[in-house]
């Protein structure tokens, strides 16, 4: 898929940086709703998740959409995908469907450790040395 592809590497690397920007910027965003009265925690949580998935799907430039996809269903990195993944979902059902602010805040703070699980999985021995400490 990465040779078959008409993207050159600069144009890569920018697609990387422009969506991981959008991500940090949905997530600073989210960050600054937060004291919106009422609807600010959903609106949080709301932004907060797209932000996310716009940051992992910045990966995707560089990767290809396969190869990422087969990293992140390694076994290495299964449990910390698929939570994850799991917490993206029950993030947006919390605040849309169900309507539960304070769920929506608790899927938001598990998001954040299940990302930062999943990512320091591609760091060699950097669980290793999490879990030391």
């Amino acid at each position: 898929v990465i040779d078959a592809t008409s993207l050159g590497w600069g144009t890569r690397v920018k697609g990387f940086v422009a969506c991981f920007a959008i991500g940090c910027l949905c997530s600073l965003l989210g960050s600054c709703l937060l004291w919106v009265p009422k609807k600010g925690l959903m609106l949080f949580a709301v932004f907060y998740t797209l932000g996310n998935i716009a940051s992992i799907g910045s990966t995707l430039f560089l990767m290809g959409p396969m190869k990422q996809l087969k990293r992140m269903f390694e076994p290495t990195r299964l449990i910390a995908t698929v939570v994850m993944l799991l917490c993206l979902i029950l993030t947006l059902c919390s605040a849309f469907w169900w309507r539960k602010q304070g769920l929506a805040l608790l899927f938001c703070i598990l998001q954040f450790f299940a990302l930062a699980w999943y990512s320091i999985s591609f760091i060699p021995f950097a669980r290793d040395a999490v879990k030391k400490c």
